[in-house]
């Protein structure tokens, strides 16, 4: 019975666009938006509908950083692994990914508070716009240690803890490549509980969630995490309809453990199950409209932030001039959610992507990186 539900001698289905992994990519992104802005909201959410909205937020960029480290070993592994791009063009592929969006929203933010304080209206909160910590966050360095990094565009943080994970890669690529799926599986989950052990006992935090300036070594356990997931995934088969029911099962899941408390490693472990089955169901009728939605995950990531200050800032002074009462906030409110969609894609579309447009033209005819048989559908791109 348990061959019909896992088997090494059928090929597991490819990821691509489409599917239920970009659904997720989508999903998870919007989810951050709604919980970066739930408390501006006239009653936070955590407070007026479920605590969940504020704890909960931990998981979803727990949930991105497995997501990662899984969707690029499924994606790059063969290629960086079999030597047909090597370790120096995977990092640069990566860090030319996620660059130029992040200092074109950084320098709009910046714009915006010199503009705003010149203009006579500074921030409500100066603390979170100290200039001595925006270097660190120009150079992604925030989550290494690096004095800086806090306030500006804060959720930064875990772009900058990626790209130790991206030059972390190739060499757990290699030690994976030596064992097997199964041992693969049980080695990475050990691994991943021995840190949280390790955390535990020298840092005084849980691996899963750590101090800003600790980033990385937060990320890379579940980025590490992701990409085991990703080795047992393509030595293994997994039937597609009990993957989607599993899918399905851990979601209600992980829902149901969320309303009554964090339960943060027992979520990991249905973000898993979710993650896995995605990728295991064979994506027979792509969908374009999924595609698209996908593929401005990583500008609604990177701007919601930068939206949320500009948006809240002026429609609080203007609340506050004209004494709106709740239900005309929450029409500002609701507005401003509106508004991180409707930024993201104009930024994806009329900015990011022409970039990444040129970059790969760049890529290609330089000679760098390796063509992949399936397309990047982690949130960072």
């Amino acid at each position: 019975m348990l061959q019909a539900v896992f088997s090494s001698r059928n090929e597991p289905p490819p990821i691509g666009r489409g599917g239920w992994l970009d659904a997720l990519r989508f999903i998870v992104a919007a989810l951050i938006i709604l919980h970066h802005f739930q408390m501006s909201a006239p009653v936070p959410l955590a407070e007026g509908l479920h605590p969940v909205f504020e704890r909960g937020g931990f998981l979803l960029t727990n949930f991105f950083l497995i997501d990662s480290g899984y969707v690029l070993m499924r994606v790059y592994g063969r290629a960086v692994g079999s030597g047909r791009m090597s370790r120096t063009d995977f990092f640069l592929k990566r860090v030319l990914r996620v660059f130029p969006a992040h200092l074109i929203v950084l320098g709009l933010l910046v714009a915006l508070v010199l503009v705003a304080t010149a203009a006579g209206i500074p921030p409500n909160h100066p603390e979170w716009f100290a200039w001595d910590q925006l270097p660190a966050q120009i150079a992604l360095v925030q989550s290494f240690g690096v004095h800086g990094g806090i306030g500006w565009n804060a959720p930064t943080w875990s772009i900058s803890a990626l790209l130790g994970c991206y030059v972390a890669f190739p060499f757990v690529l290699r030690g994976l490549s030596r064992i097997g799926p199964w041992t693969a599986l049980i080695l990475v989950v050990v691994g991943y509980l021995a840190a949280n052990e390790l955390s535990w006992a020298i840092l005084k935090y849980p691996v899963y969630q750590m101090p800003l300036n600790l980033g990385i070594w937060r990320a890379l356990p579940l980025f590490i995490l992701g990409m085991g997931l990703a080795w047992f995934a393509q030595g293994v088969w997994i039937n597609p309809r009990v993957a989607g029911w599993a899918g399905v099962l851990a979601a209600v899941a992980l829902a149901g453990v969320q309303y009554f408390d964090k339960h943060a490693l027992i979520s990991l472990v249905f973000i898993s199950i979710i993650i896995l089955a995605a990728g295991a169901v064979p994506n027979r009728h792509p969908s374009k409209l999924v595609e698209q939605a996908a593929m401005v995950s990583f500008s609604m990531f990177i701007s919601n932030e930068v939206v949320r200050i500009a948006w809240f800032g002026l429609a609080d002074a203007v609340a506050g001039k004209l004494a709106l009462g709740d239900a005309w906030r929450w029409g500002l409110w609701g507005l401003g959610v509106l508004a991180a969609f409707v930024f993201a894609f104009a930024l994806h579309y009329l900015i990011d992507q022409p970039i990444q447009n040129r970059i790969r033209a760049w890529l290609k005819a330089r000679g760098r990186g390796a063509a992949v048989s399936q397309p990047v559908v982690s949130l960072e791109g």
